[in-house]
């Protein structure tokens, strides 16, 4: 398989460093400031991996347009604009999204779809994400994500952050967000219930976890019709290929 890399970061370059390792073929890291590789290689590639600004996105989607090629997006911070003009290529290409290519987080999703049907008019619920101090987004788009699989008809007001005097607590979500250090990524779900407190929480040691799960969507959307997959879909097909 050849993979195409967009974005020159760390994230980019421990991509490189693993499909190299694993065997595959990487034709480096490019931009859309310097975006020759893909010009050059666009006959040959079969998956591009984009894990770098949200500035790229629409550069990539039309040098695309036309081609066979599948995309691995992983950039956080999407606006719904950008959002909807991955489904919209989804149609003419195969396209994986995800805003955390963690399994844990991937199964944390499925977890909180169980349990939140049995705790949501019972508990209160609260998000609370922490990450290295370079991450420009925020909340994290995990963090947004794990809000949808929560609420995903949104009968709850979503607080982000609290400050001055804003009452007794109604019926909201309250997302936060902390920045410091150099921790890859730590997101919590608390349910407080009445003398009882059940948090579920993952924690990303290394940004190690992102590189490989972003190399295991690389090699299953790879000769895939075209389309919209995600995190679910990969852990629906590792489930069916060891049963």
């Amino acid at each position: 398989m050849n993979i195409l890399i967009v974005g020159k970061g760390k994230m980019g370059q421990l991509i490189d460093a693993k499909a190299k390792a694993l065997g595959l073929t990487s034709f480096g890291c490019c931009d859309v400031l310097d975006p020759s590789l893909l010009q050059q290689k666009k006959e040959d590639i079969d998956v591009i991996l984009d894990f770098s600004h949200p500035d790229n996105l629409m550069w990539i989607l039309k040098e695309i347009e036309g081609t066979s090629i599948a995309l691995v997006e992983g950039t956080t911070g999407l606006q719904e604009e950008q959002l909807e003009a991955l489904k919209a290529a989804s149609k003419n290409n195969p396209i994986f999204y995800a805003t955390n290519y963690s399994y844990g987080i991937a199964l944390f999703h499925k977890l909180l779809k169980e349990v939140v049907p049995l705790l949501k008019d019972s508990f209160d619920i609260e998000i609370v994400e922490t990450h290295h101090n370079q991450k420009v987004d925020a909340p994290s788009g995990t963090a947004l994500s794990l809000l949808e699989s929560i609420d995903p008809d949104h009968k709850f007001e979503h607080i982000f952050g609290r400050q001055g005097n804003v009452g007794a607590r109604k019926k909201e979500i309250g997302i936060h967000a902390l920045r410091g250090g150099t921790i890859a990524g730590i997101h919590e779900v608390d349910f407080f219930g009445e003398d009882e407190v059940l948090e579920i929480k993952h924690t990303a040691t290394s940004r190690q976890i992102f590189v490989n799960g972003a190399i295991k969507a690389a090699l299953f959307i790879a000769n895939k019709p075209n389309g919209l997959y995600s995190m679910d879909d990969l852990l629906k097909g590792e489930l069916h290929g060891r049963s």
